[in-house]
């Protein structure tokens, strides 16, 4: 998945300084503070939508919450769901979501609601994608949108990177996530001042949206693994397999995303493509288990809390299983972001070598396979160095980690992303 960074901001003017920086300050809270609303509020309205249809319902009609039954009728009802708002809405709830990044161009604010309801749906309903692409696309729009209302005079560029760096801040918890996405983008960007300067604006929206989310949602990824005990020869070893093993997984699946986006689209309507897709995420749910489904965050602290609960082959199940979720989502025409289920993906990997070699530790099996992957679906290498350590509360991984990402990137580089142009070719 490409991660298009947020446009720069205004074209190149004189140098910055406090008397051009500071009007930033507010229109950059507010910006931050309202993208962070907007994500709290879609998960919480998922939330209590997923009580009502995974364990409320069931419960009324006498099935089991996540009976194999339950699993196939609740994923294709949702992919019936989704590919009616789509047909139906103004927009259609967007472009085609094999299309777009994490971050693009701003939408039509009359796209904003269809696009907030089939993210709910899909969150509640245990499709394999989680919330990022679309609620970056929500906060984008009405920065945007309102932004250009409250202060006409201002460069309409500026509300994009306060948006996304706000929504970004707001999904991890931190400013750190956005600044790093932001810094991939900006530090080879022309115009007067410095990085920092540059960063300014934005890092004032991810700072506001990470804070908002802490105080709310007290968010943590922290997986709770066992406790890494110190690097060995052996770790090294370890490390420049696992991670090219996964960034070689996550490019399969890349591969494919062209040939399976096509097989949907040539069912020609997106009720029919999405409900397709939908009973193919309710029949993989049923092989690999309830733990596949939705967007893999709270699944995967299930899966570190008992690293040698499964075996070996139970694991590799799941990983397989939930990249091949994510694969269908995303090619159907489901509306999400790749993150976090690719997040799930590395976790079971990493604890697949685990259980097949024990002298691997838990951790680090983990840190290096969420890296390896998350750089075939991503290409961010910030972004997947910060999403792999935190998972780890241990800097000592850190050494290990940035050795095992070159190898990993030597393999992703230059290769197709998980992202088509218009006509269904290959981004790259």
């Amino acid at each position: 998945m490409a991660h298009d960074a947020p446009s720069a901001a205004p074209s190149p003017g004189p140098p910055p300084s406090a008397r051009t920086l500071l009007p930033l300050v507010v229109p950059s809270l507010v910006v931050g503070a309202v993208s962070a609303l907007v994500l709290l509020g879609v998960s919480t309205l998922a939330d209590q939508l997923e009580n009502v249809l995974w364990e409320t319902l069931p419960d009324a009609l006498g099935i089991g919450h996540y009976s194999t039954l339950w699993m196939i009728v609740m994923l294709t009802a949702t992919g019936l769901a989704v590919g009616i708002v789509v047909h139906l809405v103004y927009g259609h709830a967007g472009p085609d979501p094999a299309t777009t990044g994490l971050v693009d161009e701003p939408m039509p604010p009359g796209v904003v609601p269809g696009l907030l309801v089939v993210t709910v749906l899909a969150l509640a309903g245990g499709v394999s994608l989680g919330p990022e692409n679309p609620i970056t696309a929500v906060n984008v729009a009405l920065a945007y949108w309102l932004g250009r209302k409250a202060a006409p005079d201002a460069p309409g560029a500026i509300w994009l990177p306060l948006a996304a760096a706000g929504t970004i801040g707001a999904l991890f918890g931190t400013p750190v996530a956005a600044a790093l996405i932001l810094t991939e983008t900006l530090a080879a960007r022309p115009g007067p001042g410095s990085l920092w300067d540059k960063l300014f604006g934005p890092l004032i929206a991810a700072g506001m949206g990470a804070l908002i989310t802490a105080l709310v949602a007290h968010p943590t990824f922290d997986l709770a693994l066992p406790a890494y005990t110190g690097t060995h020869w052996g770790d090294l070893l370890a490390a420049l397999v696992i991670a090219p093993l996964a960034a070689a997984l996550g490019l399969a699946a890349v591969y494919a995303f062209p040939y399976v986006h096509a097989f949907f689209r040539r069912l020609g309507h997106p009720v029919v493509a999405i409900t397709a897709g939908g009973l193919v995420l309710g029949l993989l749910g049923a092989l690999g288990g309830p733990l596949t489904l939705f967007k893999g965050l709270h699944e995967v602290k299930t899966l570190a809390a008992d690293p040698d609960g499964w075996s070996a082959g139970s694991f590799a199940l799941m990983t397989v299983v939930k990249l091949a979720a994510l694969l269908t989502a995303a090619a159907c025409g489901f509306r999400g972001g790749r993150i976090f289920p690719a997040v799930f993906v590395g976790v079971a990997l990493g604890l697949c070598a685990h259980a097949l070699v024990p002298a691997v530790q838990p951790s680090l099996g983990v840190v290096c396979g969420v890296l390896g992957v998350l750089l075939a679906l991503t290409r961010q290498g910030w972004l997947s160095l910060f999403t792999a350590a935190v998972l780890v509360a241990d800097p000592n991984v850190l050494p290990l980690l940035c050795i095992a990402a070159l190898p990993a990137w030597l393999l992703v580089t230059g290769r197709p992303q998980m992202q088509l142009h218009e006509d269904g070719t290959p981004l790259r």
